[in-house]
């Protein structure tokens, strides 16, 4: 890849990115909590490596969102007739920040347990 293609690839996900915090208040909320979620993980966190993974675990709550909203925004740009595939889309899409968010609290639970009350009780 050229630098010129990864300059005009890095200038297009910007723009995608000004254009989530403007436009999706989920994405907004996620990112404004995100400073909360690195200090949580450092508290809450005894090695490195699972510092890396409850921060990996939140980005991927971010990513997720962000294809979220790339599936509504798709669909609202077909049409805007109700449609049961129009809303399945949407609910699969939302899922999947469902999903995706109790995995990370089922994770961050984990190593709440693990690191933090297990040894208080044995």
């Amino acid at each position: 890849m050229t630098a010129w293609r990864l300059w005009r690839a890095s200038v297009y996900s910007w723009a995608g990115l000004q254009q989530a915090w403007r436009l999706q208040w989920a994405f907004r909320l996620e990112c404004l909590l995100t400073p909360l979620v690195l200090i949580a993980a450092t508290w809450l966190a005894d090695r490195g490596w699972q510092w890396g993974l409850l921060v990996a675990s939140w980005w991927l709550v971010l990513v997720v969102e962000l294809i979220n909203s790339a599936i509504e925004t798709t669909v609202d740009r077909i049409s805007a007739d109700l449609h049961p595939l129009s809303k399945q889309a949407k609910d699969l899409g939302s899922a999947a920040v469902f999903v995706t968010c109790m995995m990370v609290m089922i994770l961050w639970v984990s190593l709440l347990w693990e690191n933090k009350f297990q040894s208080l009780i044995g």
